[in-house]
């Protein structure tokens, strides 16, 4: 019985390779990034050798090295359409800079609030500490409009 099933499909490689192309198009259409289409133009390229009477062992080589190829062909180019630029904004020049603690950053309250360049910010410790009052701290990070902030190297908390 097995062996009747592989020579079915064997026989019928054409259909095997629209099925692994449609269940790749349908995994790429499920997922907001790219993870499957390189599969789909592999499956197109072993569908083509099987029509035109290619050996399975053709087939599977021209289906793993075309995928490949599409990968590291369209990736690059594909990362620079879904990954927008992105633009810096005025409050990236506070990454890396200095603070002052005006409410103590406790994030298991949640609390805490830091003075810089003129304004307050929310802010949140970077490794969970409680940062009293009036500590000197450095922005790690931005977090939407949290800073991200850590205890000034050399400045006791």
């Amino acid at each position: 019985m097995q062996h009747e099933i592989v020579e079915f499909l064997l026989a019928h490689m054409v259909w095997v390779w629209v099925a692994v192309m449609a269940l790749a198009a349908f995994v790429e259409a499920a997922t907001p990034i790219l993870v499957s289409i390189w599969f789909a133009v592999g499956a197109l390229a072993a569908m083509l050798a099987a029509f035109f009477g290619a050996s399975v062992t053709v087939q599977l080589l021209l289906f793993v090295f075309v995928s490949l190829a599409a990968l590291v062909g369209a990736r690059p180019l594909a990362r620079r359409f879904i990954d927008p630029h992105i633009v810096p904004t005025n409050a990236d020049r506070l990454l890396g800079g200095e603070a002052r603690v005006t409410e103590e950053i406790n994030n298991d309250a949640p609390s805490g609030a830091v003075y810089i360049d003129g304004k307050t910010w929310t802010a949140r410790s970077e490794d969970g500490a409680v940062i009293p009052a009036g500590a000197l701290v450095e922005v790690a990070r931005m977090e939407g409009v949290k800073l991200i902030v850590r205890p000034r190297a050399g400045v006791p908390v």
